[in-house]
């Protein structure tokens, strides 16, 4: 079996303020309160969402 590669990311900045679209892709990539984590998977689509909140998240 091939093991999946995955992405970990952490929200280190409020998505208060932020246009509509970017608090939506923070939901999408299951991302909450500060400093939640999710890990997913290491696809072209998530990286485009986490390209476009870059300045709300750290990758791990």
């Amino acid at each position: 079996m091939t093991t999946q590669q995955t992405v970990k990311i952490q929200l280190v900045r409020s998505p208060i303020g932020t246009k509509e679209s970017h608090r939506a892709t923070v939901r999408g990539l299951g991302l909450r309160k500060l400093n939640s984590t999710s890990e997913l998977k290491d696809t072209p689509e998530v990286r485009g969402m986490i390209n476009k909140i870059a300045y709300l998240v750290k990758v791990l």
